[in-house]
């Protein structure tokens, strides 16, 4: 189940799509189930890079840890290539 979390603000009717949206793409590049559960959420962030707000995904899969990848860039802004770079390591580290 993929719990959605979003900073409200401008766009902030957008969001609750964009982060359901993100989760689906998400759960296809780990190639998890529904047994897993995302987390997707906007943040404010101090890096001038990210423009003010980045993107965090909580990976809880049942018996390991809580992984997580940041994208720095708002939300709604995240590309399917900010997302697969962001969950590469996730991807790999399936057990």
């Amino acid at each position: 189940m993929a719990r959605l979390f979003f900073r409200r603000g401008q766009g902030s009717e957008a969001a609750p799509d964009a982060a359901r949206e993100l989760a689906q793409k998400a759960r296809a590049i780990l190639g998890v189930g529904e047994e897993t559960t995302l987390s997707i959420t906007e943040i404010a962030c101090g890096d001038p890079a990210c423009g003010g707000a980045e993107t965090v995904v909580l990976v809880m899969r049942p018996g390991r840890k809580t992984e997580a990848a940041k994208v720095l860039r708002p939300l709604a802004s995240v590309t399917d290539e900010d997302l697969q770079e962001a969950l590469a390591t996730l991807a790999s580290s399936r057990a």
